[in-house]
């Protein structure tokens, strides 16, 4: 039996002409000989009368007192709407389908409420309705705790859910159905010229999913990587074969050399605040008390430099007069830069190249960019600049890297 987990987003669920395209990629696999698991999303988005975030909105309005636990009671029930709507659609089309919660479906979690990990799969109730000839169909970003309780999965929990049964399923292949073509070199409002990408690494997709791509959950593709289970990601609405993710070494089957390609693609994140704190005279424990701080009061710091003269690191902009506070109640006196911009530099093959920090320096020196500060690691680079200046960066660097012809 060949296995394929289907994943439907909320884009794709919301009306019945988007529906009937699902069933129709539904029914093609069936066709291929596939036995299929559909992992379903909460439909539509905010404002639409089933997405997740207008069942919170009802709850805020009348009250907003939910305890967590309650919380994931509510947010649940999102999910598992557009699998009885769904699972109605096939029946009538004569698909025997059938829907298993993620309690059902064995997906046991921790008990961390709104946010909880994946501890396990038995995916022998699923296996069971397979081998019966059902589409099984599951709705996503659920679980149940070894006590029962309804558990949820935080941001991306959809995804997660899917690339979690391909794993303990050993499906052939998990595809993530979205509203895009696939995974794009930039942000195609940003750059017109942006270009889709046929096949990517796991590390190349993690990477523009942690640094602002938004096409796919980081946390889904690591765990797809675990057991390299390929992922496609591709529209709903196209027979487009969309982005293969797979590693290095299929991509290299395909006759394809990483190194070739030494950057796939350029991710932005703004609303970046950029913290610069000087040790005091005398004391040089400063990044210890600076971090230890920033994480007791749980503000996320990213983009972190460390030197003798004192620390630089980043916040969301909404975190930066917080941070300010608590820096200056210490007896610092912290520079803050707000609305900045995150910009990244992406691509496997960019390892041992030399050169790559001096394109991006001449790229941005050509626009009159300034870099505010840089990391890098071996498969990207970071570079800080103003948030006005970041769709111009994001610009020059997609044609710096000769990204708007065809790619692989």
């Amino acid at each position: 039996m060949k296995i394929l987990v289907q994943k439907f987003g909320g884009s794709s669920l919301t009306t019945e002409d988007c529906r009937m395209r699902a069933i129709y990629h539904i029914e093609k696999a069936i066709d291929e000989g596939y036995a299929l698991v559909v992992v379903v999303s909460a439909m539509g988005r905010k404002g639409d009368p089933y997405a997740t975030d207008t069942l919170l909105q009802l709850v805020r309005s009348n009250g907003n007192q939910l305890p967590r636990r309650e919380m994931d009671m509510l947010m649940h029930t999102g999910e598992i709407i557009s699998a009885t709507v769904m699972c109605s659609m096939l029946n009538s089309r004569g698909i025997k389908a059938t829907i298993l919660t993620g309690g059902q479906a064995n997906i046991v979690t921790s008990d961390d409420f709104t946010n909880a990990q994946i501890m396990s799969i038995d995916p022998s109730r699923i296996l069971q309705d397979l081998h019966a000839g059902q589409v099984v169909i599951v709705p996503g970003f659920q679980g149940r705790t070894e006590n029962w309780e309804i558990t949820t999965l935080g941001r991306g929990g959809s995804d997660t859910t899917a690339t979690a049964l391909g794993v303990a399923l050993q499906a052939e292949m998990v595809d993530i159905f979205t509203d895009v073509e696939g995974i794009m070199t930039a942000d195609p409002r940003i750059v017109e010229e942006a270009q889709p990408l046929e096949m990517v690494t796991y590390t190349e997709i993690c990477n523009m999913a942690h640094l602002g791509a938004k096409v796919i959950h980081p946390r889904a593709v690591e765990i797809a990587m675990q057991a390299n289970v390929p992922i496609r990601v591709r529209s709903t609405f196209s027979d487009d074969p969309g982005t293969l993710v797979t590693t290095m070494l299929e991509i290299g089957k395909k006759g394809y050399s990483v190194q070739d390609r030494v950057v796939m693609g350029i991710a932005h994140v703004p609303n970046i605040t950029q913290i610069k704190v000087a040790n005091k005279e005398g004391y040089y424990d400063t990044q210890l008390q600076v971090f230890k701080t920033m994480a007791t009061n749980n503000i996320s710091v990213d983009f972190i430099n460390v030197n003798p003269l004192g620390v630089a690191y980043t916040v969301h902009d909404e975190m930066g007069p917080k941070a300010a506070r608590l820096l200056t109640d210490m007896g610092y006196e912290p520079q803050l830069l707000p609305h900045c911009a995150k910009v990244s530099v992406i691509g496997a093959g960019m390892t041992g190249v030399p050169g790559v920090m001096a394109r991006i320096v001449e790229a941005l020196t050509q626009e009159d960019i300034q870099i505010l500060q840089s990391a890098d690691s071996h498969t990207t680079i970071w570079v800080l600049v103003h948030e006005a200046e970041m769709v111009r960066a994001v610009r020059a660097l997609h044609q710096q890297f000769n990204l708007h012809a065809h790619h692989m």
